[in-house]
C-alpha cells in the first residue's frame, strides 16, 4: 500500500502522514430473536443494523465509503467481493453466542485485511469474565474475591463474604445485573445461580459487592495510549445498593431514575487501566468498570474489548465520556481509521528477515 501525504481524488485528507482509507467496511451482529435464550440479551443487540447505519452516516461525511457487512456464514465471501481497505468490527455475537465473536478477527486475519479492535486471543479472553480475573490479579490489578460455578451446587468458598453479586461469565451487556443479582445468604444465591446457568447454559460468576463508588475508564489508542475516566453518578435513593443494572443501561430512559457520567482522575487508577488493557490483549479502545469502596480502594469488576460503539445519541458510554473531555465521535473514528492504517502500513514497511545460511 502506497503512503502519499497528497490525496488522490476522493480520497480522505491525511494526517501525521497517513491517509485515511478509501472504503472502511462495517461489520455488525446479524440479529435474529430466535438466536438469544432471552428477550433481555436480544435487547442489547437488536438495533446491531440501525446503530451500524448511524456510524457509518459519520463515516460516509468524511469521504469514505462504508459497505455494511452483517456476521453470518457468507462473511468471507462477501468481504472477498467487496475487498474494503479495513473494516470496523462491531460484532457482539455471532448466531446469539458471544463467545463466537472471537471468529471474527481470526477470519480477517486469514484474508489480511486491518480491522479496528481486538484480535483473536483479546476477544477471547473478553468473553470468559473468570479468565480476565486470573489475569488482572495475578498481575497486581486487583479484583473482588470471586469463584466460578459450572454448577449451582457446586462448593461455595467459606472466604466469600456477602453480598456477593453473580454474572453470567460469557455475556456482557449487564444481561441478568439485575437487583435480583445482589444476595445476602447462599439460599438465594443457589436460587440465583440455578436460573442463571440452567437459562443461559454457561458457568456464572460469582463476587464480592464493593459498596462505594463506580468508576468508567475508557482507553482509546493513537498515536499514544489515553485513558479517560468517569464516574456514575446515581440520582439520590433509598436503594441499599446502588450499580448500574441493566434496566437503568437499557430500559429506564428517565434520567432521574438512571445516572450520568461525572470526569474523574486518579494517577494510580490510570496506571491500572493502562496495565489491564495490556494484559487482557485488547487494541485500539477497550472499557474498564471500577468500584471504590469506603476507604478508596479501587476493584476492576468487568472489562470489555468490544464495548458498545457509536456518537453520542446511540448513548454509548464511550462516547458519553469523551464528550466530557471535549471529543467527538468523527475524532474518536478519526483516531481508529488512522492508527489502523499506520499499523498496517508500517507492517508492510518491515524489512524482509534475511536469510540464515543452511534454512
Amino acid at each position: 500500500m502506497e503512503n502519499s501525504s497528497i490525496p488522490t481524488q476522493n480520497q480522505a485528507p491525511s494526517k501525521n502522514g497517513y491517509d485515511l482509507p478509501q472504503t472502511v467496511g462495517i461489520i455488525y451482529s446479524e440479529v435474529k430473536r430466535e438466536y438469544f435464550p432471552t428477550e433481555a440479551q436480544f435487547l442489547t443487540e437488536k438495533d446491531a443494523l440501525q446503530d451500524t447505519k448511524i456510524i457509518a452516516s459519520y463515516l460516509e461525511k468524511m469521504g469514505i465509503k462504508v459497505p455494511l457487512i452483517p456476521g453470518d456464514e457468507l462473511l468471507t465471501e462477501r468481504l472477498r467481493r467487496i475487498k474494503p481497505e479495513m473494516v470496523m468490527n462491531l460484532v457482539g455475537s455471532v448466531q446469539g453466542n458471544e463467545y463466537l465473536a472471537s471468529a471474527i478477527p481470526g477470519i480477517l486475519e486469514m484474508l489480511d485485511i486491518p480491522y479496528t479492535g481486538a484480535g483473536i486471543l483479546g476477544e477471547s479472553l473478553s468473553y470468559n469474565k473468570f479468565l480476565v480475573k486470573k489475569l488482572l490479579q495475578q498481575n497486581g490489578v486487583p479484583v473482588p474475591d470471586y469463584q466460578l460455578f459450572n454448577s449451582y451446587s457446586d462448593y461455595l468458598i467459606p472466604t466469600l463474604r456477602y453480598p456477593l453479586i453473580s454474572k453470567l461469565n460469557e455475556i456482557h451487556g449487564a444481561v441478568e445485573i439485575t437487583k435480583d443479582a445482589v444476595s445476602e445468604n447462599e439460599k438465594h444465591l443457589r436460587e440465583r445461580l440455578k436460573f442463571l446457568i440452567g437459562t443461559y447454559g454457561q458457568p456464572a460468576l460469582v463476587e464480592e459487592f464493593i459498596v462505594g463508588r463506580e468508576i468508567t475508564a475508557i482507553l482509546l489508542e493513537g498515536l499514544n495510549k489515553k485513558i479517560y475516566m468517569a464516574e456514575k453518578v446515581f440520582p439520590e435513593t433509598e436503594e441499599k445498593y446502588v450499580f448500574a443494572t441493566f434496566e437503568k443501561q437499557w430500559t429506564e430512559h428517565d434520567t432521574a431514575n438512571t445516572f450520568h457520567y461525572q470526569k474523574y482522575d486518579d494517577p494510580l487508577l490510570q496506571e491500572y487501566v493502562r496495565k489491564a488493557f495490556e494484559m487482557t490483549k485488547m487494541a485500539d479502545y477497550g472499557k474498564f468498570d471500577i468500584r471504590m469502596d469506603s476507604s478508596g480502594r479501587y476493584y476492576f469488576i468487568d472489562s470489555n474489548s468490544n464495548p458498545a460503539f457509536g456518537p453520542k445519541e446511540l448513548d454509548v458510554a464511550m462516547s458519553n465520556i469523551l464528550d466530557l473531555y471535549g471529543i467527538s465521535f468523527s475524532e474518536i473514528l478519526k483516531r481508529l481509521l488512522l492508527n489502523t492504517m499506520r499499523d498496517a502500513q508500517g507492517k508492510e514497511r518491515l524489512p524482509a528477515p534475511e536469510k540464515v545460511q543452511g534454512s
